[in-house]
């Protein structure tokens, strides 16, 4: 299996709370799958609480056990890349059985189809909306899902919602779930990030537009702020010759110069991430240190260090000493669709572009380096530094 993707989603050394969760969703899930009714298993975290390692566990049993008919499914498309590079290493697991949502629906609803268990990833991408310009007509996928199987094992992070199509409250669904049974799997360490309680609510604590502080010093997480994007690349292009996956990432809004949409600030200027339709997903990809990623790549993804570049359509207040959004300089439209059944408030908006600032500054284990398009901002962050 490739050593990335190993350390990543299949780690040889479980924690005794992830042990215990795995233990329990083990029960949960052969208790439900002699039962007549649907039942749904919910696990849910922030970014980095090894949502994904305990949900590979469960694949690992079921998936590979011909005595169940089950499925892993993820609307993410570079996780979708890294699942079937994993699949290859697995003895008894079919890369066919790796799916993305709206395929296995269509196909199952089709042929008639039917599972003991489906497990899915980053259940935050599913479509709550019909999305006819992808193929999926139903009304929601989770519904479509829980009809086709005993047992539906979630991965939820609300905090990872940024889309309207794909919009996911606990509201939304307990509703969707109704009157079938179901079972919350709380997971509430950080994994990911070599870092602090302190320092991980900084991170929240900003994307959320509260006062800034100065970064908590303790741990050995590295952080640091840059004058200029040039140096907090050439910063990231040494940790990457160094101890490799290190990569520049962004937030959209950065305007056009001379018809080219590059990120482009001071002397730094390179294109953005490239979808591929090859296997090779983008944050294992050694070309990309020379683009910038985005939260389409690198959700779900672990790097060792991230040279993150926050965008124009965030900003200082001085007033509240917090950063701020501006969502009229979010370029991505997609996060601002209408949808019939839903009334977005300008403040939900915001929280969808907070929260793929939110996701982006936590891919980074050992380091972040940050820097700003705003000026403000950025001297604020540069003056807590010194």
């Amino acid at each position: 299996m490739n050593k990335i993707l190993k350390e990543q989603f299949l780690i040889d050394t479980l924690s005794d709370d992830q042990t215990k969760k795995i233990t329990e969703l083990n029960n949960y899930i052969n208790h439900n799958m002699s039962k007549k009714e649907h039942a749904v298993a919910i696990i849910q975290g922030a970014a980095g609480t090894g949502k994904s390692v305990v949900l590979m566990q469960l694949v690992k049993k079921y998936m590979t056990d011909r005595r169940y008919k089950s499925a892993l499914v993820v609307n993410h498309p570079e996780l979708y890349k890294a699942y079937q590079d994993m699949a290859k290493s697995f003895d008894g697991l079919n890369p066919r059985d790796i799916r993305r949502p709206t395929a296995l629906i269509n196909d199952a609803q089709k042929n008639h189809r039917h599972y003991d268990v489906i497990f899915v990833d980053e259940a935050h991408l599913l479509y709550s909306k019909s999305e006819p310009y992808a193929h999926y007509r139903g009304k929601n996928q989770l519904t479509d899902l829980m009809a086709l199987s005993k047992v539906v094992v979630v991965v939820y992070d609300f905090k990872q919602v940024f889309q309207s199509k794909m919009y996911w409250s606990k509201q939304l669904l307990f509703k969707t779930i109704g009157h079938h049974p179901y079972r919350e799997f709380n997971m509430d360490f950080q994994y990911r990030m070599v870092t602090s309680d302190k320092q991980v609510a900084w991170l929240d604590s900003f994307t959320a537009q509260q006062p800034i502080t100065p970064f908590p010093k303790d741990s050995q997480f590295e952080f640091e702020v840059f004058p200029t994007a040039g140096a907090l690349y050439d910063k990231i292009k040494a940790r990457n010759s160094e101890y490799g996956l290190s990569r520049v990432v962004a937030t959209s809004g950065f305007p056009r110069i001379d018809g080219r949409h590059n990120v482009e600030m001071d002397t730094f200027s390179l294109p953005w991430d490239e979808w591929d339709p090859q296997r090779t997903h983008w944050a294992k990809r050694e070309s990309s240190i020379t683009q910038v990623g985005t939260i389409y790549t690198l959700q779900g993804f672990d790097l060792n260090y991230v040279g993150m570049i926050i965008g124009p359509s965030f900003g200082y207040n001085p007033k509240t000493d917090s950063m701020t959004i501006i969502p009229e300089k979010y370029s991505h439209k997609e996060i601002f669709k209408k949808r019939q059944d839903i009334q977005f408030t300008p403040a939900q908006y915001q929280d969808f572009i907070a929260n793929v600032l939110n996701v982006l500054l936590k891919r980074g284990k050992y380091g972040l380096y940050l820097t700003a398009y705003d000026d403000a901002l950025r001297q604020r962050l540069m003056a807590l530094q010194s």
